[in-house]
């Protein structure tokens, strides 16, 4: 029984630090902010009452504090970032990729503590389109250009044309050729912050031009009309050449 009661506390006590979590009384995960290089980001705290102390850390590293009415910022932050001295947010101006990382706002007259974790975005480039035959098949890629290296995993990619290909989200999407084209396939690359939209016609990727659909349904009607005329070259050649008639004129010699 002993067991079972502290069993069933330690569920309580864990039920109630969920509850907490919840609503905001307790912040053990950061929450995800996101920022433009070279651009401002705000860390957002909900407070309404006034605060006289506050610190701001970067990990360990002291990025800002207030206290006793004065205002220090450090390190590279120095002329970077203003304190909301009520709320007690924090934003920082002109972001540079070290700036990501995981920042903590402390102070005396809020029971909790506030976590963010900034990800620096550089600005997303358009998608590029690229096609290929592929078994019958035209393949077309949807791709952010390689030297675009800012957080890759937070890209995601959807389709824009008539068909059920274009509902599913993946960098690659298949038409057969004997099918009727979309006129045009749209992708849009996306990020927290950016969205970025490309478009390719799919006819431009068959060989020989746009039309060579066309071309390959009147290659049977040509290559008939070839084997026709073989077939009748070959028959006048075999038949028979007619003789010429004897000449009706005779030859009468002289005496």
């Amino acid at each position: 029984m002993v067991a079972g009661s502290d069993a069933g506390r330690a569920l309580g006590v864990l039920g109630v630090i969920c509850l907490l979590r919840c609503f905001g009384f307790i912040s053990c995960i950061s929450q995800q902010t996101y920022g433009v290089l070279h651009k401002n980001v705000t860390f957002h705290v909900p407070s309404n009452i006034p605060l006289t102390e506050i610190l701001w850390k970067k990990q360990k590293d002291k990025v800002a504090e207030r206290e006793n009415s004065e205002f220090r910022a450090f390190s590279s932050f120095k002329n970077r970032v203003y304190l909301d001295t009520v709320s007690g947010s924090l934003t920082i101006y002109n972001l540079t990729l070290s700036d990501e990382d995981e920042y903590e706002m402390e102070s005396p007259n809020i029971s909790n503590t506030m976590k963010f974790f900034l990800y620096v975005l550089e600005p997303l480039p358009s998608p590029t389109l690229t096609c290929a035959l592929t078994n019958g098949s035209i393949e077309v890629q949807c791709m952010i250009p390689e030297h675009y290296n800012t957080h890759p995993q937070l890209n995601t990619y959807s389709w824009d044309c008539p068909l059920e290909q274009c509902k599913h989200n993946s960098t690659r999407i298949y038409f057969k050729m004997e099918n009727d084209l979309p006129q045009k396939v749209q992708c849009t690359a996306s990020n927290p912050l950016f969205k970025r939209t490309s478009s390719i016609i799919p006819e431009t990727c068959i060989p020989s031009s746009g039309h060579s659909r066309q071309r390959y349904g009147l290659i049977p009607v040509a290559l008939a009309a070839v084997v026709t005329y073989v077939v009748l070259c070959v028959r006048a050649l075999v038949q028979p050449i007619p003789a010429f008639p004897a000449s009706s004129a005779s030859c009468i010699s002289s005496n």
